[in-house]
């Protein structure tokens, strides 16, 4: 899933060049081309599909030059997750009636990858022999508010598990209640199952959604640009996967894993994976010389030095004609700077 536009990182991520397409530790790759890469090593190239906004297809095509033009999803609007997975997964059927698939957004961090491709070959095991929908949960290691919460039932079979309920982001409380139960995992946003799983529940508990998707309702491009893009796509409902099918089937199960997962949504979760000098300051891609400052984190183009004094807890980010100086803490607020500076002064800055 590679649509998003990633406005909590606002001005680094635009809408015409999100999140997912930019490469934010100098490592030379996207995360779209991370993700890419990880799951290549377990799944056939022919076999992965990018489903992401008609506006983005040139740049999946030129950083993911592997995939044929028939591997790239188009969706003509954003619709949130629900659509966009029930029209991979109809489409998918089409190729394989009995393919078993991997779900995953294409801006998360994995930095345990032997692990998770261990878990991820294990679930694929798992749903090839039943007809569970399978979730990834990660062990949580702090009482983290940005993340939605799954709470654990009885054992399935090794680190399986069936769900016994799902929470929506809470309050700092009320997660370290969570923490501290054991019960409760964080909610990946990776999911595994099989295709008629996931068709069965999408008909059954969306079928105004599988309505708007039947298969057949697909726009071809020109043979030399053969790209698939659902006529029907802006008619769907705009449902997430989460709250739409997860929260309300009965077959639902988790993997718990720890394989060092980040979701990577805001800010304040690059900082937390970022390298940090001796106060706690973090500098991406320019130079910084920072005096009685601690606990900032500086992103600024690679060829410009910033120097900061006295401040505590500021995010310093820079990008094209965009300069973002707010508190860490106040980094809820982008969104409302977003539209605010679309409102006020225009797309150019969005």
């Amino acid at each position: 899933m590679g649509g998003g536009i990633g406005s909590r990182f606002w001005p680094f991520s635009r809408k015409m060049l999100p999140k997912q397409f930019l490469d934010f530790f100098g490592t030379g790759r996207s995360l779209l081309q991370q993700t890419f890469d990880r799951f290549n090593k377990v799944i056939p190239t022919e076999n992965i599909l990018v489903v992401t906004n008609d506006l983005y297809a040139d740049l999946v095509k030129e950083q993911l030059p592997e995939l044929k033009p028939e591997q790239i999803l188009l969706e003509p609007t954003r619709r949130n997750t629900a659509p966009c997975i029930a029209w991979a997964s109809y489409h998918i059927r089409a190729l394989n009636p009995n393919a078993n698939i991997v779900v995953a957004p294409s801006d998360h961090l994995i930095l345990k990858e032997t692990e998770f491709l261990s878990a991820i070959q294990g679930g694929l095991d798992f749903v090839n022999r039943t007809d569970k929908l399978l979730t990834l949960g990660i062990k949580p290691n702090r009482p983290e508010t940005g993340y939605g919460y799954i709470q654990i039932a009885e054992r399935v079979e090794d680190n399986i598990y069936v769900v016994k309920t799902f929470t929506e982001k809470p309050e700092l409380e009320l997660a370290r209640v969570f923490v501290e139960s054991g019960e409760f995992y964080w909610n990946s946003g990776l999911f595994i199952w099989n295709v008629n799983a996931i068709i069965k529940a999408i008909e059954g508990l969306l079928p105004e959604l599988a309505a708007k998707l039947t298969p057949g309702k697909h726009l071809y491009g020109t043979p030399d640009e053969k790209v698939f893009i659902n006529d029907n796509f802006p008619a769907c409902p705009n449902v997430s996967i989460d709250f739409g099918i997860m929260e309300k089937a009965d077959n639902v199960c988790v993997s718990l894993g720890d394989f060092g997962w980040s979701d990577l949504g805001t800010w304040d979760s690059l900082y937390e994976l970022s390298p940090k000098d001796d106060e706690s300051n973090v500098t991406l891609k320019c130079r910084t010389l920072f005096y009685n400052s601690k606990k900032n984190m500086v992103v600024l183009p690679s060829n410009k030095l910033a120097v900061i004094d006295g401040l505590d807890g500021y995010l310093i980010a820079e990008s094209d004609n965009v300069l973002l100086i707010c508190k860490k803490e106040e980094e809820h607020a982008i969104r409302k700077y977003v539209n605010d500076a679309q409102i006020k002064m225009g797309e150019e800055y969005i």
